[in-house]
């Protein structure tokens, strides 16, 4: 992918600021300009996140409800078997979604996993969608591993600003999030990365942690931007709601600071009106979740979702052939690598 003038890697918080305070209209402009630049603006990739290891996790996450460290009364489960998960990926892909993330409670993965944990992504594969995994710090053996198998991208969300992160999780560091970033590119793999939006942070932290993103030598090829759905028994189960023309503000910075990145609206949809949602999407939001939970937190209904696109008149992005190609020659090209 050729750069464009648009994609920069010297982004300051100050610039990221004056852009987001910009009257609401001219930044919309603006992101929306860029986002019709790049993308088809009627499109929007329907994905499908299944918790594929749910609860006990051991990080201390302020937001997770499936930290072992908090009480919200989910129970620790198994990973869950590789027929069924590639089972609930074909009803995916009949009900449109042409994208399958799969997630698990994980603070690293274990060597005893990983040979179903790539079953599932050949699984998944095999049925023409893209594919994604977050499965918490990775070595570089796994990133290998997962690399050869074909998995086209990892999740490993920095969620905040460096300076707010220490007050969101102490289980482990803003640096090491960036580490296993580093791993996955190394890889070949694409990187999914972005934050949760509402968590009691300042509107600098947001900015801070665009330019964290948009600064790596390579930007996210996807950037998730969660709205958090506070969870009961986690600390931040009385956090009140984030204004809904901030949310859609962080979504426009987004966009223009990121310009060729898919921005994934994710969590926190259940609790955002239509309007603000098509805000988002003209704004540059260009992916959302269907399904009725989000690992394990609420999320639209899949006919609420259909009435909106009818609505706004936008349709589902279907993967294309050119994508499938690129992405099975990056990993043929790691895997030759690592022989």
């Amino acid at each position: 992918m050729s750069r464009t003038s648009e994609e920069r890697h010297d982004w300051t918080r100050e610039e990221a600021q004056k852009l987001y305070d910009q009257p609401f209209n001219d930044l919309i402009f603006q992101a929306h300009s860029l986002h019709r630049r790049y993308f088809e603006p009627n499109k929007v990739q329907i994905s499908r996140l299944l918790s594929i290891k749910t609860g006990g996790c051991p990080e201390d996450c302020a937001y997770c409800s499936q930290s072992a460290h908090h009480k919200t009364g989910l129970s620790a489960e198994k990973l869950m078997e590789v027929e069924r998960v590639i089972e609930e990926a074909r009803k995916a892909k009949a009900a449109g979604a042409s994208r399958y993330c799969m997630g698990a409670a994980f603070r690293s993965p274990k060597e005893r996993d990983l040979d179903m944990i790539c079953a599932m992504v050949t699984g998944v594969k095999a049925l023409g969608m893209e594919t994604c995994m977050t499965l918490g710090m990775l070595s570089d053996a796994h990133a290998k591993r997962l690399a050869a198998v074909g998995l086209d991208y990892y999740n490993h969300n920095i969620d905040t600003s460096e300076r707010y992160y220490k007050e969101i999780i102490t289980t482990r560091t803003f640096a090491d999030r960036l580490e296993t970033l580093d791993r996955v590119r190394a890889a070949g793999i694409k990187i999914c990365c972005g934050g949760i939006l509402g968590m009691g942070e300042e509107p600098e932290d947001r900015f801070d942690m665009l330019v964290t993103l948009a600064n790596l030598p390579q930007p996210p090829e996807s950037v998730p931007i969660n709205q958090l759905v506070p969870v009961e028994g986690t600390p931040l189960e009385n956090v009140p709601p984030m204004d809904p023309i901030a949310f859609v503000r962080t979504v426009a910075l987004a966009r223009i600071m990121m310009p060729r990145s898919m921005v994934r609206l994710s969590a926190g949809r259940a609790e955002m009106s239509d309007e603000t949602q098509a805000l988002c999407f003209f704004a540059g939001a260009n992916s959302i979740f269907m399904g009725d939970t989000l690992l394990t937190t609420e999320n639209t209904e899949e006919g609420s979702d259909a009435h909106l696109f009818a609505r706004l008149g936008l349709s589902p992005m279907e993967l294309s052939p050119e994508d499938r190609t690129e992405s099975c020659a990056a990993r043929e090209t790691v895997h030759a690598a690592a022989l």
